[in-house]
Formats: structure tokens, sequence, C-alpha cells
């Protein structure tokens, strides 16, 4: 898929690794429909990236609205060939905790979102993608979720993130299997620590110290560094049914 031909849903589209996707595609030629409950930093988003883009306040765990919002957005950007999960939370804390166990509503909110969410919306996509012109090699479509080195290591209250991670990581082949027969490709991208706007306000020796922690380079990564893998996975056909590791070498220890 050539990016300057691209139509692409990015959920998680206003900030973070969502935005570095979606300011990515738009520079090459791509348009996009931002997904987000995260209202604030719409107008700011959309003035960035002009009228590339599009918006869509979306619940990616409705399915309903999500079913609404992925054929709105296709006929607003004239098609859909692309979809880009990076809507995601952290869901951090103990199984056992200072106030007792974790009540069942936070897991469950956590794999919700993460993992419902982003099977949702790469569905509902897909069933929409199928009905393409096939391109090179039959490609209708394109789907990349996001996981995250947590799925493999995950630390001492992770446990829901990590569940809800390690099932976008098991569902990667099945999905690009069963999609195989209409030429939609699916792949997962599993970073490391970025930065994004959930470490702009940590403490600089924690920083420091997270930073010391990656092999090399020992530093945050580039949300652009995360664009341009989803740009390669984009282009590159022969990409399906696997996982992307962009971590450094970090390999997160008990906690």
């Amino acid at each position: 898929m050539q990016l300057e031909q691209t139509k692409a849903v990015i959920t998680g589209g206003v900030s973070g690794l969502g935005f570095a996707v979606a300011q990515h595609l738009v520079a090459h030629g791509a348009r996009v429909a931002l997904f987000d409950i995260n209202a604030e930093h719409v107008e700011a988003a959309l003035a960035k990236l002009g009228s590339q883009a599009c918006f869509f306040h979306t619940n990616v765990s409705d399915e309903g609205q999500v079913s609404t919002h992925v054929r709105e957005a296709a006929a607003k950007m004239g098609g859909l060939n692309a979809a880009i999960n990076c809507a995601g939370i952290l869901g951090a804390g103990r199984i056992l905790g200072k106030q007792g166990p974790m009540p069942l509503a936070q897991f469950a909110r956590t794999v919700e979102v993460n993992l419902i969410g982003s099977f949702n919306v790469a569905k509902t996509a897909a069933e929409h993608m199928q009905h393409n012109d096939p391109g090179a090699d039959g490609e209708r479509g394109v789907i990349v979720n996001t996981a995250s080195i947590a799925a493999f290591e995950g630390q001492i209250g992770q446990a829901a993130y990590s569940a809800s991670k390690g099932g976008l990581v098991s569902m990667t082949l099945p999905m690009a299997r069963e999609f195989a027969r209409i030429g939609i490709r699916v792949m997962t991208i599993a970073p490391g620590v970025f930065h994004t706007p959930m470490v702009d306000g940590m403490p600089e020796q924690v920083y420091q110290s997270l930073c010391a922690q990656v092999p090399y380079p020992s530093r945050l990564g580039n949300p652009e560094e995360f664009a341009e893998t989803v740009a390669f996975i984009l282009q590159n056909h022969y990409l399906n049914g696997s996982v992307i590791r962009i971590d450094g070498a970090i390999r997160l220890p008990p906690k």
C-alpha cells in the first residue's frame, strides 16, 4: 500500500502514538479519521493535520458507535483501507493491593478498552475493507494493533494491562489467517517505553532512571519511530500475522 493512497482510521489518534501516526501518514499524503474519547486536544490536532483529517468522538468498546463511525469515516475519506489501533489505558494496580483485591471492574475495563476495543475496530474495519477493489497481491486493507512488551514480561502491577496486550499478540495470527482469503493483512507492534504525554509529568530522576534501563539507545522511544514502523508495515506486503517489538532491547524487570 502506498502511503498517499492510505485512508486510515486511527484510534487514540488525538495524542501520543496515535497522533504521531496520523502526522506521519498525513505528511505523506494519506487521509485519516481520528477516533478518540479525548476531546481536550481535538482542535489542536486537527489544526496541525489540516483538511486531510477528520475526528469522531468514539468509545472503541461500543460496538454500535464503532460501526456507525467507521461507515461515516469511510464516506468522508472516500474509502477505508487501513485501521491502526492505538487507543489504550494502563489499568495499573496489584491484584492484591493495600486496599484489598483488585475490583473486577478495573480488570474488566482494561481488557474492554485495550483488547475488546481493538477487536471491535478491527472486525468492523475488515467488514468494510473486504469490499475494496484488490490492489497489488490482491490486498484490500491492513490492520495494525498496538500491544506492548508487557505482553511478554509484564511487571508486578500490570496483570490487567499485560493480559489485555497479550490477548492482542495472541489474536494476531488467527486474525491474519482468517483475513487472508479477503486480502487483509494483520500486524501488531509491541512498543517498549515511549515518550508520550503519560511521562511528561514524571520527576527528572525517575525519567533518567527509566532511560538508563534501555540498553541501546538509552532513551525512551520517540513516537515518530513508532509511526515509521506503522508506515513500514503498510508499505511492505509480506508483513503479515506477526508481532514487531520496538524497544531498544529492554526487557522489563519484575517491578
